[in-house]
């Protein structure tokens, strides 16, 4: 991983095959010399992945998986995909721990074990972290994200092939997003988590949760962050685009 701007798209469950033609006017962008410190990463649905590797291959652009199963072989998991498919498959990145997941149950040794399986198979992991509404009202964020940071990468030593991707629980999908003076503090306090289990090593982190391209101009102020993990407004190239653009220049 590098000193780049992360843009990385989440499409979730969207897309078909008409939607990969979309990114065409994105792999331009990112030739220009002006937008060479744009990393930029596709997560698209499982059903695309093989599709935007083959529509990315010598390009600037790279991919990534929304999830993994953390069984490494072969195994009766029906409807799962293992962290060994998606590296043989040329994706390079994975997301891991995303709170709609937690919501359907995914735990936190449950994700550490993911973490396991896509660093063994050199994948960089996204990996997700944030409280929802509930915790922050009552003032638990930190203890939340102690926890969810602590728990999801037991026994990992390096901290390398991970990007920290906050992601606040109830700003998903809402348009509510934190004043920057609250956010950056808040990452700070992320950072000094991670660093502090990691001692000598450098947390990359990316904030996720309603970014768009009306409140990008005000995210991009914030130095303490590495990038942006970009819901909705990614499926749209030219939304996309804009928030790049914004960020960029």
């Amino acid at each position: 991983m590098t000193n780049k701007i992360l843009f990385i798209a989440n499409w979730k469950m969207f897309g078909d095959l008409n939607s990969v033609k979309s990114i065409q006017s994105v792999i331009n962008l990112s030739k220009k010399k002006n937008y060479k410190n744009a990393k930029i990463i596709y997560c698209p649905p499982y059903t695309l992945l093989n599709n935007f590797v083959i529509k990315t291959r010598k390009t600037n652009l790279d991919v990534g998986a929304q999830n993994c199963h953390y069984e490494i072989n072969n195994g009766p998991f029906t409807g799962s995909i293992s962290s060994t498919m998606i590296k043989k498959l040329g994706a390079k990145y994975v997301i891991i721990g995303h709170s709609e997941n937690r919501s359907n149950g995914e735990t936190n040794n449950l994700i550490n074990k993911k973490i396991h399986s896509a660093i063994l198979n050199n994948l960089n992991v996204i990996f997700c972290i944030g409280e929802n509404l509930f915790e922050k009202k009552n003032k638990k964020t930190n203890k939340i994200l102690k926890k969810q940071i602590g728990m999801g990468l037991k026994k990992i030593k390096k901290i390398d092939k991970i990007i920290f991707a906050y992601e606040p629980v109830w700003s998903i999908g809402t348009g509510k997003v934190l004043k920057n003076k609250e956010l950056i503090k808040q990452v700070i306090i992320i950072k000094n988590i991670i660093e502090n289990k990691f001692k000598n090593q450098k947390a990359k982190i990316i904030y996720g949760g309603s970014v768009n391209n009306q409140n990008i101009n005000n995210l991009k102020q914030i130095n303490e962050i590495n990038g942006f993990l970009i819901g909705g407004a990614s499926q749209n190239s030219k939304k996309f685009i804009d928030i790049i653009k914004k960020t960029i220049n």
